[in-house]
């Protein structure tokens, strides 16, 4: 294995390269590989990659250990806001640590370790085609590639597009994925006030306008400001046989006016830790804002917009509901109705999850809105 600083470094998550790199090998142990990764210090791996593998587990175990010495439990629980960033920050310290253990990769990709898999086709498709750069990567991140391959190819089976098997949309890796199905179902179940026209703010993957073309909507104009999306969607529309969707790359609103404009903007006010979390977080509500800014002046008369937005942030502490009617009110708007869905993701379930509190209470909405009289 050649010097570490004769490799470039590579993350698609934004994070820095580590400050010192060293080699590692199969000799290495779990306990000093720890302590070296939670100084900061990058280990470039030259032995058996499925050791490296177990010895990502084996860091991950080492990251969830509870403190020996607990701390006190405090006389007043933090609030829902505070709980929320402090898990985010536990989550970033244990990625920071366990992004660490790196691997190499050459200039096609591929890479020089003993029963490496072969990983080409899940790094072009994240990254296109190779500049033939050697570069070193961390090795749990590399993993996130394969796992969004793996789901790129197996599709979510989506039940408001029909019968299997044609009812399936793929996910790109960096394009947030239709797996929490009851937001589609709201606009699978809402009554359409027009079948001529829809704008789809932020298509992502597709899925909404998919489904608006399927209950007989004669023509769609998706928007999307993310490459990746547009390619996503572009790509399961050709799949579904969807041709009524137009995509135009641009921020919230195409030109002109339509009798439905739908949005589903990232449901979390808090800042994105890297390029991929835009689908989740939406700094200050900034999507969201803007596209109750501008919906009056995009909407038809007795046009709606339909907002598809969960509630979880007013229960984190995030964004309460008088902010939320406040800017409802303030872009000129009304509520004309309100659908609302209880989640079933298995987190819901979850009393170990550290926000299970909030996200018991959640309730995901469709919110009706018409230009104010």
């Amino acid at each position: 294995m050649t010097d570490p600083l004769s490799f470039s470094w590579r993350s698609e998550s934004s994070a820095p390269a580590p400050h010192r790199v060293v080699l590692a090998d199969d000799t290495l142990n779990a306990d000093t590989a720890y302590r070296l990764a939670c100084e900061g210090t990058g280990l470039l791996w030259q032995g058996d990659f499925h050791n490296a593998r177990q010895l990502l587990q084996a860091l991950s175990r080492r990251a969830e250990r509870k403190p020996r010495k607990a701390a006190k439990t405090p006389a007043t629980p933090p609030a829902a806001a505070q709980s929320f960033h402090l898990h985010r920050q536990a989550l970033g310290q244990r990625a920071r640590t366990l992004g660490m253990l790196l691997v190499p990769l050459m200039g096609d990709y591929s890479i020089p370790l003993r029963r490496a898999p072969d990983m080409r086709l899940a790094c072009q498709e994240a990254w296109g085609p190779s500049n033939g750069e050697t570069c070193m990567v961390s090795l749990r991140e590399l993993l996130g590639l394969v796992g969004a391959h793996e789901w790129r190819k197996k599709g979510v089976e989506i039940s408001a597009l029909g019968s299997p098997p044609n009812n399936r949309i793929h996910p790109h890796y960096g394009v947030f994925s239709p797996i929490r199905g009851e937001y589609v179902d709201l606009v699978a179940n809402t009554p359409l006030p027009d079948m001529r026209l829809a704008f789809d703010i932020g298509i992502g993957t597709g899925v909404l306008s998919a489904v608006l073309a399927r209950r007989g909507v004669q023509r769609v104009v998706a928007t999307d400001q993310d490459p990746r999306a547009l390619a996503c969607a572009r790509e399961n529309l050709q799949r579904l046989k969807v041709t009524q969707v137009e995509l135009l790359q641009t921020d919230l609103f195409p030109p002109g006016q339509a009798p439905l404009v739908v949005c589903n903007p990232p449901w979390v006010p808090a800042r994105p830790s890297s390029p991929i979390e835009h689908a989740v977080y939406d700094e200050d509500s900034r999507m969201l804002r803007g596209f109750l800014a501008g919906l009056r002046e995009h909407l038809t008369l007795q046009g709606e917009g339909w907002l598809i937005l969960s509630d979880l942030a007013e229960h984190l502490g995030l964004r309460s509901r008088e902010a939320l009617m406040g800017w409802i009110s303030q872009a000129g708007l009304q509520v004309l109705g309100r659908h609302d869905i209880r989640p079933r993701h298995g987190k819901v379930m979850d009393s170990q999850d550290p926000l299970h509190a909030a996200r018991a209470q959640e309730v995901t909405s469709l919110w009706r809105l018409g230009s104010a009289a």
